[in-house]
């Protein structure tokens, strides 16, 4: 099993900026690719963006050139920094794990709300 706490949501001002962080625990070394996805209200769970174990990241069109994900494999962590945040961005951020490649997110954590104020 592996347990995955998010941090780092809050409100913020359209135009400004968050860094949400993603903390693993338990079986975490069988981790191999690391991803956040959101979901707002009466919204499907969107995968926003994902990194694999080289670090190598991909993004959704909605994100790209402003959300930025990262990972520390030292510290079993992953980043999602989000610049020019608006509106449309404010839902409930959740940090994903996967542990076959290309196989989608095995584990989810349990959120983190971001709110973007007009």
């Amino acid at each position: 099993q592996v347990r995955l706490v998010e941090s780092g949501g809050g409100l913020v001002q359209a135009g400004g900026s968050l860094r949400l962080s993603c903390a693993a625990s338990g079986n975490f070394f069988r981790i191999n690719e690391m991803g956040w996805a959101r979901q707002g209200p009466g919204k499907q769970r969107e995968l926003v963006a994902w990194i694999t174990s080289g670090g190598v990241p991909t993004y959704a069109d909605s994100v790209k050139g402003r959300f930025t994900i990262s990972r520390d494999n030292t510290k079993a962590m992953s980043f999602l920094e989000m610049n020019a945040l608006k509106p449309e961005d404010t839902s409930t951020y959740y940090c994903g794990a996967g542990i076959t490649p290309r196989a989608g997110m095995d584990y989810w954590g349990n959120g983190t709300l971001v709110t973007v104020s007009s």
